[in-house]
């Protein structure tokens, strides 16, 4: 059973696998137990994978229409969302990491704009973006579904972890 809460944590700079290992491993620091935390980047291909894990602020900046128009000048407009949950048992335990990919296209912004860069995100093979899919048809695709997959089956198996000698069982 997880418990939601805040903690307000430094801004850490790098590739999102540092991020999400540096941002885990503070917030055991602060909570003194297990912790899940999650991260989200976009990374146009044309720019080397940027914005990444920038897109929280390049999104405020420029908002759907602007991250469009910022591959304007490029061909390639694909793009990955990745979605990175990271856990850990506590201070000084190992960080575990979970990676959900999901291939796409910068598009001009369709749907309603109710949620980040939905808008302007197509999924591979998808005649819609994020934001005009119903929630089902989004969630069985999205980079954070496939995230979650992986530490559901992570969870799953925890108990047989338990006893081959891994940390204690997470708690709230």
């Amino acid at each position: 059973e997880f418990e939601s809460r805040d903690v307000d944590l430094a801004e850490y700079q790098g590739e999102a696998d540092a991020i999400c290992r540096a941002k885990c491993e503070a917030a055991a620091k602060v909570i003194g137990g297990p912790v899940l935390v999650e991260d989200t980047s976009l990374c146009f291909n044309a720019l080397g994978g940027l914005p990444g894990p920038y897109i929280k602020w390049f999104l405020t900046k420029l908002g759907p229409e602007g991250l469009h128009r910022l591959l304007a000048g490029f061909e390639d407009k694909s793009v990955y969302a990745l979605c990175t949950f990271a856990y850990s048992e506590g201070p000084d335990s190992e960080v575990r990491l979970f990676h959900g990919r999901t291939e796409g296209t910068i598009v001009a912004p369709r749907g309603a704009n109710n949620f980040g860069w939905d808008s302007c995100f197509q999924p591979e093979s998808e005649s819609q973006t994020y934001a005009e899919m119903s929630s089902d048809a989004k969630n069985r695709i999205s980079h954070r579904h496939r995230s979650l997959q992986g530490l559901r089956q992570f969870l799953a198996t925890y108990p047989s972890q338990l006893q081959q000698g891994s940390p204690q069982s997470p708690s709230t």
